[in-house]
This record gives structure tokens, sequence and C-alpha cells, in this order.
């Protein structure tokens, strides 16, 4: 029997071996009777989110409850780049900027999550282009609330001038970034 749906992977645009290796975690969870009393739905969504991770598909996904012996891989800020960048309509070049800023980022102690830290790069890339985004729309995007964008901005905002690529933004550009 298939615990992941055909219909969910497709869905969500995964491939085969992602469904399948959340099945096989799943067996392993159930093997184990860890998901006793366990809310079904969040199980089988945990399942899939670290089958993802685990195949470098990473997703987005909320609340979700995991077993302690699943190794999921580690994420970065840079993962979910792409994805915000395009639900945020921004062109080519911010895009290649973002993502560019957020390795660079991971070259400092930022004590934030990968995400915060996506999202205040958007932040910061907009703000230096002539399609300067609201803060909202950004949260919205990342699903980062906004209050944590500005406090994962505040915490790059000293290593603005390292992070941000010189083909980008100049030393001019980035001195008009309002201060945190």
């Amino acid at each position: 029997m298939l615990l992941i749906g055909i219909k969910l992977c497709f869905r969500l645009g995964l491939v085969a071996t992602i469904k399948d290796r959340a099945n096989e975690i799943y067996k392993k969870v159930e093997d184990q009777k860890s998901s006793r009393g366990r809310n079904q739905d969040a199980l089988l969504a945990a399942c899939l989110y670290i089958a993802c991770r685990q195949e470098d598909k990473p997703r987005t996904v909320k609340g979700l409850e995991t077993g302690q012996s699943v190794e999921m891989g580690a994420i970065h800020a840079g993962d979910f780049m792409r994805c915000f960048c395009s639900n945020l309509g921004m062109n080519n070049q911010a895009v290649k900027a973002a993502q560019e800023a957020v390795q660079k980022s991971e070259e400092f102690d930022i004590r934030r999550s990968p995400i915060s830290i996506a999202a205040a790069v958007i932040y910061i890339i907009t703000q230096l282009s002539d399609d300067k985004k609201p803060l909202k729309d950004i949260s919205v995007a990342t699903g980062v609330a906004e209050g944590t964008i500005q406090n994962s901005y505040k915490d790059l905002y000293p290593h603005v001038s390292k992070i941000i690529p010189n083909w980008y933004a100049k030393e001019e550009d980035l001195k008009n970034l309002c201060s945190p």
C-alpha cells in the first residue's frame, strides 16, 4: 500500500524517489511503534518533509512531528531562495544576487533560522533594486513574520558590504539602506 499518495506527490511536484523515501521513513516510524496516538496526517506530512530534505528538494511545511531516529539532513538559507524570489516576482538579476548574498552570509555567525536569513536577504536585495518589495509581501511569500525579518536584517546589516555582490550594488548604494 502506498502511504504517501501519488496525487499528493504530483501536486507538490515531487518525484517518485521522494515518495518512496517518505514511505520508507513512515514504515520505520511505524515499526518503532512511534506512531501510536499521533495525528496520521501530520505524521505523513512529516515523513514527506523529511524525504524532501534528504533528496535535496526542500519544501516549507509548518507544525510537523518527526521521529527521533530519522536523519533529516542540513538545511540552508539558499535552499528556499529560488521559490521565495519566484513568489515575489523578482527578476533574474535580483534572484542571482540574493542567492550569492545568502551563500556569503553563511560565513558569518548569524544565529537565525535559514528561512529568516533568506527572508532578510531578499528584503535587502529588493531595497537595493528599483523593484522594492514591502516587508509585508516578503513576509507572506516566505512565511516569516515581519518582526523576525526585521530582527534578522539587524543581524545581517553589519555584514552587508561583505555579503551583497559588488556587481549588484556599490558601496554608495549600501549606505542608502535604512539602518536597523
